[in-house]
């Protein structure tokens, strides 16, 4: 099982996620990437198998801060957009929590917990 659960640690939906994963008895490892940033590859990755619209959380403060011009080049242009969730890492959906759990893959974005039941239940 390597399970890695990608968040901010002050973030409340992240707390719940972990206290799921807890209850359910997932080893996991933790990646603040407000601490320790993001590379390119894994926000390629979640946008390519999740989508832009799924992995950019447009509802909150950071994106609401961004100028007109940084929002509508995200909507234009993906590799726009990723480059902006790199330099503005609180614009990440959380959690994200990849990995391989019981010899399956695993990649879920946001807090469902019919989907950690599902998956890790």
């Amino acid at each position: 099982m390597t399970i890695t659960i990608y968040g901010i640690k002050s973030c409340s939906t992240m707390k719940k996620a972990c206290t799921k994963l807890d209850e359910l008895g997932v080893d996991y490892t933790f990646h603040d990437y407000k601490k320790h940033g993001i590379d390119k590859a894994s926000v390629q990755r979640w946008v390519n198998e999740l989508r832009i619209d799924k992995v950019l959380n447009k509802r909150g403060t950071t994106w609401r801060k961004l100028s007109d011009d940084q929002k509508a080049a995200a909507d234009a242009n993906i590799d726009q957009a990723i480059d902006l969730l790199i330099e503005h890492t609180s614009m990440i959906k959380r959690p994200i929590i990849e990995g391989r759990y019981q010899d399956q893959p695993v990649l879920l974005c946001g807090y469902d917990q019919a989907a950690l039941d599902n998956t890790f239940g």
